[in-house]
């Protein structure tokens, strides 16, 4: 095992909080589980869009992980109500399914993976995510 070494530009995104919004709950965990062990980044699961909701009214992630296929409401459905919720509108969004409706995706200026995608890919995606947000000065927390 090779030791980590933090770069300045790491210890900038350090303590980022990821939300994973997966209905499938072992995709989800395979998720968390990377992105804890791989990054300095705290992440957790949700699994269905309302306890999402829920949780967004106590604490304001730095980005979220959001799948396209929920139930009760699609990724997509999720993404228009957290944009027009000023405290929420600025939270990067990362859309992720094996079925992403490209055109709306595109529409709404998100960046989509399509499933299956390799880890690395996931990593380097929201690490980007994260520096350019700190980069325009977004620093999200609680929201109450």
């Amino acid at each position: 095992m090779h030791p980590y070494y933090i770069t300045r530009d790491e210890q900038q995104i350090q303590q980022k909080i990821i939300l994973v919004i997966e209905d499938d709950a072992s995709v989800g965990a395979c998720l968390v589980e990377a992105i804890t062990q791989e990054t300095p980044y705290i992440a957790f699961l949700v699994t269905e869009s309302h306890h999402a909701l829920a949780v967004l009214k106590e604490v304001k992630p730095d980005i979220i992980l959001l799948d396209y296929l929920l139930p009760q409401m699609n990724g997509l459905d999720l993404y228009d109500y957290l944009h027009t919720h000023k405290p929420l509108k600025d939270i990067p969004v990362i859309m992720i399914s094996a079925n992403l409706p490209q055109k709306e995706v595109n529409r709404r200026q998100l960046i989509g993976l399509s499933k299956p995608f390799e880890i690395d890919d996931l990593l380097t995606t929201l690490k980007g995510v994260l520096m350019d947000n700190e980069a325009l000065g977004h620093s999200p927390r609680l929201t109450g």
